[in-house]
This record gives C-alpha cells, structure tokens and sequence, in this order.
C-alpha cells in the first residue's frame, strides 16, 4: 500500500490503468535517480506494483525492465561523461532522422509492447544509444531494423588500447568493474555501498576486493611511512640497526640519528 500510494502521488493521482508499463519504469527511474533509493526499497515498490496490476486491476505488466539476468543494475553517471554522451545522443538522433527518411528508423521491440505500440518501433525514445553501423533483417517480421552496437567491437577497442599501451597484465572489458570497485574502497567507501553499486545480492562476493584495503586512503600503513624524511638506502657505510630508536651502527661506532 506504500509503494502504491506513492506511485500514485508521483503520477500525480492518474489512473494506474493509463500509466501501465511506462508510468512504472519512470516511478522506479525516480526512485533510484533522484530519491537514490537502494536496491532492495526498489524491488519492494516494484513487487508491489506487479501486486496492483497483475491482482488487483488484472492488467499484468509485460516486461517492466529488463537487466543483465533480469536484475537492473544503478550505479552513478560521472560528470565527465556528461557532454560526450550528450554529443552521442545528438548524433545518433540525426541518424535516427535521417533512416526514417529512408523508410527505416525501427528498434527492436518486446512483443508484447510492439504488438500493443505497432509504431512505437519508430519513437526516438526507443532507439539504441549505441547503435550498429547497419542495419539488418529480422526474420521473423521481414522488417530492417538496426541493433545495438555488438559486444565484440568494444572488446577490441579494449584489446587494441592495452596493446598500445604495453600492458603486461591481461586485461579486458570486464577489467574496468573490477578497476571501478577497486577505487571506491581506495577511496574510503564501504564494502556495501560498493556491492550495491556492482548490483550483487551477497556481500560476500563483493570481498574479493578488499585486497585494497591494505593501501589507499583507509589502508593500513607501515609505521616507517611515519618518518618525514626517508631512510637513505646509501649511508655512508652505516647501517640501520633499529627504525625506532633511529641509531646506526658502523666502524665500531654509534651515530645519532638527527632526524
């Protein structure tokens, strides 16, 4: 009943019936985007409107989302990223326009919204980010429709970047999740906040990282990380004979370190 009413209130008081699937994925957008809600209050709201629609209205949602697994994963934009993504966006927008003068212009669609939106194929809001240079055939519906770029060429980008870069470590698109969680625990975040933005449900496969935590902002220093100066490596013929005490001993003498 939470979840419910505060679908409602977000829609401000239209029928659930006229909202369907699209008034649900923006209600759960908002949740994550601008309310930052985690993971698990997001799978209650959603359970919650799968309720109201499946057993109480008796219009079941087809598809709500659809994630990795069918799990949705949220996790932050950089601002860095902000202006080229608006630069792609604008871009492919001309494409788009320009394959609909064409008599092309479709995305793949679920069937159950294609069958309920026949010309929905063709919004802008539906088409691909990242989408393929062609186009191609589908051949259940005879229609010329352009797909998502394909995994295989970001993973040569990748591949050629290290090759370029002299990498002696294998390293792959994957690299950059474990790279992403890496730095966050670096940076002083804590292991759950880096699990939900992973989007794992078990802590535990998220303590492979903790490797980190023996450097980094929170990491654990060496107490000879404490001295103002470093030890020299060359003194002199002196050699260290305690850290703490800061002597050396050499030639049968003793030298106070001044330090």
């Amino acid at each position: 009943m939470h979840w419910i009413r505060r679908f409602l209130a977000f829609h401000q008081g239209r029928h659930p019936r006229e909202l369907a699937e699209g008034g649900v994925n923006r209600f759960l957008t908002h949740l994550a985007m601008q309310e930052n809600v985690a993971a698990s209050p997001q799978n209650q709201a959603l359970a919650g409107l799968l309720f109201l629609y499946e057993h109480v209205l008796e219009q079941p949602l087809n598809r709500v989302r659809d994630g990795k697994g069918q799990k949705d994963r949220v996790t932050m934009l950089p601002n860095a990223v902000h202006q080229p993504l608006r630069d792609q966006l604008r871009a492919v927008h001309q494409q788009h326009e320009a394959d609909l003068k064409l008599g092309l212009g479709r995305a793949p669609l679920p069937d159950a919204l294609a069958r309920k939106c026949p010309n929905a194929d063709r919004e802008w809001a539906w088409q691909w980010v990242f989408p393929a240079s062609s186009h191609y055939l589908d051949p259940r519906t005879g229609i010329r429709r352009r797909h998502h770029l394909h995994e295989s060429v970001i993973q040569r980008a990748v591949h050629e970047a290290v090759r370029r870069a002299g990498l002696a470590k294998a390293a792959g698109s994957h690299t950059f999740r474990h790279s992403f969680a890496t730095h966050l625990l670096e940076d002083g975040y804590d292991i759950r906040t880096v699990q939900e933005l992973l989007g794992r449900k078990d802590v535990k496969t998220t303590m492979v990282y903790t490797h980190v935590l023996n450097r980094g902002g929170l990491g654990a220093h060496s107490p000879l990380d404490r001295l103002r100066k470093p030890i020299p490596v060359e003194t002199g013929g002196l050699r260290p004979v305690g850290i703490r005490s800061g002597r050396y001993l050499g030639s049968g003498a003793e030298v106070v370190n001044r330090q």
